[in-house]
């Protein structure tokens, strides 16, 4: 199939929508590199994957030439039969399935059916930069029914997702996400890949779930991340004076290693995960 949306979008007389964030992969080179990230050499024909967001299914097509089977969820009700006509072969020979939906409540179990430890579980999509964080959550929530997530993210996105502590870009998105996820980013995607181009560079970033997760996203765990980054310049003594009795506080941060007079930034996954379950044990 082309990978020209231009001339897809005014055979079918559409065009994008900035209200859900469309915009369409035009670089061969790029389609074809997410798609081997999505689905190695050694996993040809095995994979099964979750598309977000088909848009106008050129990365569908490229997915589908190298899985075992491709469900592709698209929210725009105009794109679905373009989707259509355009992946009817695929349809044909069922490696690809429509599905109209929002991509925010996309459920990977259900739609990529029953776990097979031979046919590896992967999520996939180009995402809307406005709900680029929910999709994130989304992917963190259903960590234990993946084998693998590839997305296209803003490149200040990815630089969170994969900073180390104590630097300015390390927040409470890359400690939610590196809890259920090893995060690498793979390259970096310029804006002249994209029609219409966005305002921004974006990058593709492969999140490989951890087994078992290294923090379980509990309630006291998310208050313990919130409390630390949400005020950054206060330290962890201040920080955390919400989230239990000051006393509680300073016992485990003692078991834990921990200076109430760091900051929240300093503090890798594994300590707030250690904090978390020293304050529910007691």
């Amino acid at each position: 199939m082309s990978t020209d949306a231009r001339a897809v979008l005014r055979r079918v007389g559409l065009a994008p929508k900035k209200s859900f964030g469309q915009n369409f992969l035009v670089s061969p080179h790029v389609v074809e590199a997410i798609a081997r990230a999505c689905v190695p050499d050694d996993e040809i024909g095995r994979a099964r994957v979750l598309e977000l967001g088909a848009g106008l299914g050129v990365l569908t097509s490229a997915l589908a030439a190298r899985a075992r089977s491709v469900v592709a969820v698209e929210r725009d009700r105009d794109l679905v039969p373009v989707l259509g006509q355009e992946l009817a072969t695929h349809i044909e020979d069922s490696r690809v399935r429509i599905v109209e939906g929002d991509a925010q409540t996309a459920d990977p179990r259900e739609l990529l059916g029953d776990v097979d430890p031979s046919s590896p579980r992967v999520l996939a999509g180009n995402l809307p930069y406005q709900i680029t964080g929910r999709l994130l959550e989304r992917a963190v929530a259903h960590a234990e029914d993946l084998d693998r997530v590839v997305f296209m993210v803003q490149l200040e996105v990815a630089e969170r997702l994969t900073a180390n502590p104590g630097t300015k870009t390390y927040g409470a998105l890359t400690v939610f996400v590196r809890a259920a996820y090893r995060v690498t980013k793979l390259f970096d995607v310029s804006r002249g890949s994209f029609h219409p181009a966005p305002d921004v560079t974006s990058a593709v970033v492969l999140l490989e779930p951890h087994r078992p997760r290294l923090a379980e996203e509990t309630e006291t765990f998310r208050s313990l991340v919130k409390g630390a980054f949400g005020a950054r310049r206060k330290t962890l003594r201040n920080a955390w004076s919400r989230v239990a009795d000051a006393t509680k506080i300073a016992d485990a941060a003692a078991q834990a290693g921990i200076s109430l007079d760091a900051r929240g930034e300093t503090l890798d996954v594994e300590v707030f995960a250690r904090m978390a379950s020293l304050l529910a044990n007691d």
